[in-house]
């Protein structure tokens, strides 16, 4: 059975080890999704409780940067949910029948849906003008970098071409990073 364009399920033996230091936090990386959800939950709560930072013009323009960002981030979500198929899960070791995707938003982003969730808390910060959530947003941020970076090593484990993948397309910004 051929596998649809832009997937593949070429997979390699899972060695012994892992070719990254940072923890698995269960065996399918329940913890990090755990750090995540709590994370968003910080944030939103900072942006009712500690908001809003600015007023007037500043207030009307933070508040319309963050609409449109969530809404951005929205749709990167939306189209990373989309495309992964039956591939998606919230825990960062890829599950049994998980195929490696590499077409539509794939192709620009490894990590669309951490991407998305990184727009949506930064639109929420700047909506509520809360500096605190803005704070709490960059904390995020690192969380999902260091997630996204777990996520790869068990990627590179189960996928020979991953690692060629990894290095023609960026993480979470299309040409930056």
């Amino acid at each position: 059975m051929s596998e649809p364009p832009g997937q593949t399920s070429e997979q390699t033996p899972p060695p012994t080890h892992s070719d990254t230091h940072l923890p698995r936090l269960g065996p399918r990386g329940e913890g990090w999704f755990m750090l995540q959800l709590v994370g968003m939950a910080v944030i939103a709560l900072a942006g009712f409780l500690f908001g809003p930072d600015l007023s007037g013009a500043p207030r009307f323009a933070a508040a319309l940067a963050g609409a449109v960002l969530i809404l951005g981030g929205v749709l990167l979500g939306i189209l990373g949910i989309r495309d992964l198929g039956g591939s998606l899960s919230p825990f960062p070791m890829p599950i049994e029948s998980a195929v490696l995707v590499s077409e539509g938003i794939y192709r620009r982003l490894r990590h669309p849906i951490y991407a998305g969730v990184i727009l949506v808390a930064l639109g929420w910060s700047l909506l509520t003008a809360s500096l605190a959530a803005l704070v709490l947003t960059a904390v995020l941020a690192v969380l999902l970098d260091l997630k996204a970076r777990r996520e790869e090593a068990w990627l590179r484990e189960r996928y020979r071409v991953y690692a060629a993948y990894a290095e023609q397309t960026s993480r979470f910004v299309p040409g930056v990073y």
